[in-house]
């Protein structure tokens, strides 16, 4: 057995062996198990979800681990930033029980050739142009999820699309774990916290606020645009920022993902965007109705 690092009352594992032992003895003492899957470089609405995973569990697991299947593009891959020392210390702050930060080899001993199939939620935006990446995302997901065994686990809403592609995963797999997101933490200014905003250059960094601005008047025109021009004043608000260039605007179903042209569409109606300030890509969403 690999040494386990102590910190405080957390400790950091990088087997699964280590953190089967560790949570084995959780189990046998009927203590319940909360999640929190990251990639690293935490900022603070990760901190946010581990905060939240306390007060809901006896037991706080955050991973940490830069997934290769979910990206489908090898520079971003390259250039994702792996801060293991910092990320370990934060955590201890907010009071993580255990860091699992396996190597790939550990969550990966043989290729993952699974594939899953979540009808049309994974085929639109994020799925029409990052194709794979959602099936990456779930490859990670349930083996994790069959390491770590919880009972809840800690997503935000930042990543909308991601969250409805996990229920549906959780709901094939037998509704375990519970999945519970929270509302998209943000910086002062408004822009979406993301481990991708550091690559932003100054100038960009500026201009980055610009996509929540455009989100939020966006939903105080509802009641006097439609669908297709609201999409369109969306885009070019935000193209008329010199450093950001959309890559798409849409506005969705909530539940089913697939794109409305009314508002009297469905009950809950949100708004969807991916934003390019390059090379970084930036994503965000607002619920509209």
């Amino acid at each position: 057995m690999r040494p386990i690092v102590k910190s405080y009352n957390m400790i950091v594992v990088h087997t699964i062996s280590d953190i089967r032992q560790v949570l084995n003895l959780a189990q046998e003492q009927r203590k319940s198990i909360g999640f929190v899957p990251t990639m690293g470089a935490l900022h603070d609405g990760h901190i946010s979800l581990v905060r939240e995973c306390k007060k809901h569990c006896d037991i706080t697991v955050v991973s940490i681990f830069v997934n290769p299947t979910q990206f489908n593009n090898p520079d971003d891959f390259k250039h994702y930033p792996r801060t293991l020392e910092n990320d370990s210390e934060q955590l201890r702050q907010a009071g993580a029980d255990i860091v699992f930060a396996p190597n790939e080899k550990e969550i990966y001993p043989e290729p993952d050739t699974r594939i899953f199939d979540f009808g049309l939620l994974d085929k639109v935006m994020e799925g029409e142009f990052r194709p794979g990446h959602f099936n990456g995302v779930a490859q990670v997901v349930s083996r994790l999820f069959a390491i770590v065994q919880p009972d809840k686990a800690f997503f935000g809403e930042k990543d909308f699309q991601q969250v409805a592609v996990l229920r549906e995963m959780v709901a094939q797999m037998g509704n375990q774990p519970e999945i519970i997101a929270f509302p998209t933490v943000r910086e002062n200014d408004g822009l979406a916290m993301s481990s991708r905003n550091v690559r932003l250059t100054e100038n960009q960094r500026k201009q980055a606020p610009a996509i929540y601005a455009a989100l939020l008047e966006a939903k105080n025109k509802v009641a006097n645009t439609s669908v297709e021009l609201l999409k369109k004043w969306v885009m070019d608000t935000i193209h008329s920022t010199s450093e950001l260039k959309v890559e798409y605007v849409e506005i969705v179903n909530e539940k089913t993902l697939q794109p409305v042209s009314t508002w009297n569409d469905c009950e809950h109606i949100r708004l969807c965007v991916a934003v390019f300030a390059y090379p970084v890509r930036l994503i965000d969403n607002i619920q509209l109705v």
